[in-house]
């Protein structure tokens, strides 16, 4: 008898944390899995027909959802209507997709950046829709936060089972390594780099007073597996090391 597979879909699987799942799971592989990475190449999630098509090519029991439209610190300032507007269209295509299709599970990925401007430390899931966030990147960051508000609807309305997952700041191979792109261990490294190879000054931006968690990828690899596999909440986990 065929033993019935489980079909993994993951979008963004040629990024950070896509890239890092890949290598994980290449030691991690279930006999009753198939696991496929979407690029940008294999559809524009954007367009809703070519997210329903390469849903019906793979027909997916189960989706990680990590791609977005992104930028750094510079892209999103001026931008936050654009930001918000894509990503809102990408999310609502692969939810609907997913609700459509009757993908058992979804797990989609949030960001830090979702959590208010103001806030007390240490954060938790219950923070997120306390308060506004940072106002350089709203458009993205309400975005990420309207994703856990769908996919608590795609619930109540349908039975969905559809949850989310914040990691933390992420670092690993395969980062954009762009200081104005990347994120903030990737910019780090990449200034350190120049500073000793030019022999100039390693300057950090910001005050200081911020404080941040960060992950390797592929530990962060694991857990969401691990998130696939075995977290039965709607609501969102945070995914981070216990030190700050």
């Amino acid at each position: 008898m065929d033993m019935e597979k489980n079909v993994i879909l993951v979008t963004g699987g040629s990024g950070l944390v896509g890239k890092g799942i890949q290598m994980v799971i290449n030691s991690d592989m279930r006999e009753d899995e198939e696991w496929i990475f979407l690029t940008s190449k294999d559809a524009n999630l954007l367009n809703k027909k070519e997210t329903f098509d390469v849903f019906d090519k793979y027909k997916p029991t189960h989706v990680i959802h990590l791609a977005a439209i992104v930028g750094g610190l510079y892209a999103h300032i001026g931008a936050n209507c654009e930001f918000f507007r894509k990503n809102m269209q990408m999310n609502d295509n692969i939810l609907e997709a997913c609700h459509k299709t009757k993908v058992k599970k979804l797990v989609s990925c949030l960001s830090t950046c979702i959590f208010p401007n103001k806030t007390s430390y240490p954060i938790d899931e219950n923070m997120v829709h306390n308060g506004p966030p940072h106002p350089s990147n709203f458009g993205f960051s309400y975005a990420k936060r309207m994703m856990d508000v769908l996919s608590t609807a795609y619930n109540e309305e349908h039975g969905c089972m559809f949850t989310s997952v914040i990691p933390c700041n992420i670092f690993g191979p395969h980062d954009n390594f762009n200081v104005f792109q990347g994120h903030v261990m990737s910019g780090l490294i990449s200034k350190a780099y120049e500073a000793k190879k030019n022999g100039t000054t390693f300057e950090i931006w910001g005050t200081g007073a911020a404080q941040r968690q960060f992950i390797y990828n592929l530990d962060l690899a694991k857990l969401f597996i691990w998130a696939l596999r075995e977290y039965q909440e709607i609501d969102p986990i945070i995914l981070a090391p216990d030190e700050a």
